[in-house]
């Protein structure tokens, strides 16, 4: 364990990388508490006003990640002020991305549905960046022998190809498997070979004259998000909580 712990994380230069993605969580998860238990009207936590302003988090989360990336730049990858550095950015960073859909959108939609992506957004960031901080590190590692020297170069070759298929998956309308696909080897082979999102790029390149591709890409859509839509809200729901319900929409005078 000491070894791999050596190999990986300290000679490579992934402690801050831990240190920044265990902040990102760890704050993800106590701000979501906190958030849950004001709308609820429990405990000690209230909103920060200005005067009428609602002070968001998001306030405070840009400033802690322009402070602990400025001083992450100045402090390279190694010792105490590197480490201190990728807390502070890793809690700016969970700050930023709770909100992000106000971000997005301009608007306090933190319990709405449109709210749902920031949840979005920051599982996915967590996974590419665990993904990241667990994968071989085919750079940056001394001593390696000519089979470890033989993996480099398939390595490199590798993450070209990847790119290339996360590419052509993300013409296709398939963000997350173009994303993962970069980091995982062959990931993004998937999304590159099966049918595009009927909305994507690449099917109004290239389905505009094939009806019967068209169709199919619509019904394949259709039934895969049926099929996960319920899964993927009941997971947001339990992960930030679940959005307020809208009110009913006024009948229209006809």
């Amino acid at each position: 364990m000491g070894d791999w712990w050596q190999r990986n994380i300290i000679e490579p230069g992934k402690l801050p990388l831990l240190l920044a993605l265990t902040a990102f969580v760890v704050t993800f998860a106590v701000t979501r508490v906190i958030t849950r238990l004001i709308r609820a009207g429990k405990g000690p936590f209230r909103n920060i006003k200005s005067g009428t302003v609602h002070i968001h988090h998001v306030v405070p989360g840009v400033v802690l990640t322009v402070i602990g990336g400025f001083c992450a730049v100045a402090g390279g990858q190694r010792g105490f002020g590197s480490a201190m550095a990728a807390v502070v950015f890793g809690i700016g960073a969970g700050l930023v991305m709770d909100e992000f859909a106000l971000i997005l959108h301009l608007d306090d939609v933190y319990w709405t549905e449109d709210g749902r992506k920031s949840v979005e957004v920051v599982v996915l960031t967590a996974a590419l960046v665990g993904l990241l901080l667990l994968g071989f590190a085919p750079f940056g590692v001394n001593d390696l022998n000519d089979d470890e020297m033989q993996n480099r170069g398939t390595v490199i070759s590798t993450i070209a190809g990847n790119f290339l298929l996360a590419l052509i998956a993300l013409a296709k309308g398939k963000a997350r498997i173009a994303l993962f696909g970069v980091i995982v080897p062959f990931i993004a082979l998937f999304g590159a070979i099966r049918l595009a999102r009927p909305t994507s790029p690449w099917a109004k390149r290239f389905y505009g004259r094939r009806p019967r591709a068209r169709a199919k890409a619509q019904l394949r859509a259709y039934h895969h998000d049926r099929r996960w839509a319920g899964p993927s809200r009941k997971l947001q729901d339990w992960i930030g909580g679940a959005p307020d319900a809208e009110p009913p929409r006024a009948l229209e005078h006809r």
